[in-house]
């Protein structure tokens, strides 16, 4: 089973230009309680370096693109986000990183819950002995 899942967002636009919608717990499947974007990243940054216990995401390339990379102990699988209409869903006990953002790139993240230290895994062996 992959661990790449992504959720198709149809373009609501017409000539005017292009509309995504996201709603909760409709084309996103849990209740968003956070909001955050990722942008001007530093070339050759790498973020996340981390998993979440509990806590799920959406990941969604708002403008430009990044590599995504997920892994659950066991598969290593890549992803690139880069238009707003795919999101990539991040189940909770994934480890992530983020890579290769492009000078445009804004990354805007969808959470079910608010920002909790104690629900993250920074270090990538704990990580390991966490989910085996």
């Amino acid at each position: 089973m992959s661990l790449i899942k992504f959720i198709e967002f149809k373009n609501l636009g017409d000539e005017r230009g292009n509309l995504v919608s996201f709603e909760e717990n409709k084309n996103i499947p849990f209740d968003i309680k956070r909001v955050y974007c990722i942008y001007a990243t530093k070339d050759n940054t790498v973020r996340g370096l981390h998993a979440h216990k509990t806590l799920k995401q959406v990941a969604i390339a708002i403008n430009g693109c990044c590599k995504f990379i997920l892994d659950n102990g066991l598969n290593r699988e890549e992803a690139i986000l880069d238009t707003p209409t795919k999101g990539l869903l991040i189940d909770s006990c994934l480890w992530r990183e983020m890579h290769d953002f492009s000078d445009d790139c804004v990354l805007m993240v969808l959470a079910s819950d608010i920002y909790d230290e104690s629900d993250y895994i920074r270090d990538f062996q704990r990580f390991i002995e966490a989910v085996y």
